[in-house]
């Protein structure tokens, strides 16, 4: 099977400390962070890729553009989706959302993700020390 536009995923988290804005260091609020949003929606993204990749292969993100709406408390349930909107060589576009558990949005944005074999990709940072 291979990865094709309208394939979809899904993620979700409870909102705790560890998502923080304040954990991440970007700023002193208890509110989700936007490194953990974009995580979340990065998650979705490669929930929506997995079932078309072959054996060995991955999904590693190379472009985010999104935008937070509104501030999410901490111990709220958020749900991201992200939907495969184009398929380039290796390169996946999606389109993602989040949206808190009312169905109200919290953010929505463009990912793009690079479909790459995994042992290759490993062995590859190992050359270069990482």
């Amino acid at each position: 099977m291979a990865v094709t536009p309208g394939m979809k995923g899904e993620a979700s988290i409870i909102v705790d400390q560890t998502h923080s804005a304040s954990a991440s260091g970007s700023a002193n609020l208890p509110t989700l962070g936007l490194s953990a949003l974009v995580s979340l929606l990065e998650r979705a993204a490669a929930n929506a890729a997995r079932r078309g990749l072959e054996q060995g292969q991955e999904t590693i993100g190379t472009r985010v553009e999104v935008r937070q709406h509104t501030p999410v408390p901490l111990g709220k349930r958020i749900r991201a989706e992200a939907v495969v909107t184009a398929v380039n060589g290796e390169t996946i576009t999606f389109s993602a959302r989040a949206f808190d558990v009312s169905g109200h949005p919290v953010a929505e944005g463009v990912l793009e993700r690079a479909i790459i074999d995994r042992e290759q990709f490993i062995w590859s940072a190992a050359l270069r020390g990482a």
